[in-house]
């Protein structure tokens, strides 16, 4: 009799469980934003917060200039200024959304990286030497920013800046120019592109220990590294795949080295913009040619299990007005957040998007069975 009591209050126990994972899956549904612009015809979105309530990227306001732009959802879209001139753009966002890096003219209309915060503002990074930079990347933390800076006889360089030691120079692979693009989570991993000496340009992982390392040092052909995984072990980016000129995204690792992702049906390029924490989930844009051999320009999301796939087929059921999504520049730590550039049909421009995908059904699945075996431990003390 009380063996069947506890089986009973078990089988109760699983029913309820597996009752809130499908409540959960039936009221958390996949969901795109149009985040709309400051004014002007154009807005795209580059980089997201952890938990997707933070958007940073480039908006045109009513006068037609081109602003650096902090989305919450709290408070939609917010100008965040410039540096004294006309222009400005956001490139990326710190993990909890408070710190935010790009670009923004000077009063004289120089380009300078800033970085913004919600205390202090905007503020100018400086340059290596030169008149001209721009940050690309920020750390989670938000103390790390990268990019690019002229130096004194003007030429492009990657750099790392920190708030204790400033702007350093990370050099090149042989050549004059270097642009760096993306930083690992606690600013340690950066990555990007530098010329060789033969004047090719080539994706680089730099390190404090092992400086700039080209990630396809024998390759024949160009390459660019776009974003690096939290941990700095996962690298994407674009690789040229011939003299014809077109490139192919490209997912790299130490063990795997550069591997090719492919592109949508029938099309000849893809470029992969950005990685989740883990390295698992990337996304970027690629060609896909449709029946009526149109080339198009699409949004992915490629998985090592799914390959790549259309994030407008994977989610036609919220486009169904004819809005598209073209292309996907940043992803949050967790995938579950990708922004990016789309044409919104409502209001017939292109503007940027908050895409949220929601957890996996599998991960729902996978709570339920622990909170169920958490019960059962219980029962049997």
């Amino acid at each position: 009799m009380i063996q069947h009591a506890q089986s009973l209050s078990r089988a109760l126990t699983i029913a309820t469980v597996m009752s809130l994972i499908a409540t959960a899956g039936w009221s958390q549904q996949p969901s795109i934003t149009w985040l709309s612009t400051l004014g002007g015809g154009f807005s795209a979105a580059f980089g997201v917060s952890a938990n997707g309530s933070v958007v940073v990227g480039l908006a045109r306001d009513a006068d037609g200039y081109d602003r650096a732009f902090r989305w919450t959802v709290a408070g939609g879209m917010q100008d965040l200024g410039t540096l004294g001139g006309d222009l400005s753009q956001a490139s990326g966002v710190s993990a909890d959304g408070t710190v935010v890096v790009g670009a923004a003219t000077t009063a004289d209309g120089q380009f300078r990286a800033f970085r913004w915060t919600v205390a202090s503002g905007m503020q100018d990074l400086g340059t290596l030497g030169g008149d001209l930079s721009q940050a690309s990347g920020v750390s989670a933390d938000g103390t790390v920013v990268v990019g690019a800076a002229t130096t004194a006889d003007g030429q492009f360089r990657a750099f790392r800046w920190t708030v204790a030691s400033g702007m350093q120079d990370l050099g090149t692979l042989g050549g004059d120019l270097s642009q760096a693009s993306g930083v690992s989570a606690d600013g340690t991993v950066a990555v990007g592109r530098a010329a060789t000496a033969d004047g090719q340009f080539r994706a680089f992982r730099w390190t404090p220990s092992g400086g700039m390392q080209a990630l396809d040092a024998s390759g024949e052909y160009e390459s660019v590294a776009w974003g690096v995984s939290a941990d700095g072990t996962a690298v994407v980016g674009a690789a040229a795949t011939g003299s014809d000129g077109q490139s192919r995204a490209f997912r790299w690792t130490a063990a795997g080295g550069m591997q090719d992702l492919g592109t949508l049906p029938d099309g000849n390029w893809s470029e992969a913009y950005s990685v989740s924490g883990d390295g698992s989930v990337v996304v970027g844009w690629a060609e896909s040619i449709d029946r009526r051999i149109e080339v198009q320009i699409r949004a992915f999301r490629w998985t090592p299990l799914g390959g790549m796939e259309d994030l407008n087929r994977t989610y036609a059921r919220l486009l169904t007005d004819g809005s598209i999504l073209i292309a996907a520049y940043g992803i949050s730590s967790d995938g579950r957040y990708i922004v990016g550039m789309g044409y919104n049909a409502a209001t017939e421009r292109t503007e940027a998007y908050l895409l949220d995908t929601i957890p996996e059904p599998t991960s729902l699945i996978a709570l339920g069975a622990g909170l169920v075996g958490l019960f059962t431990r219980r029962r049997k003390r």
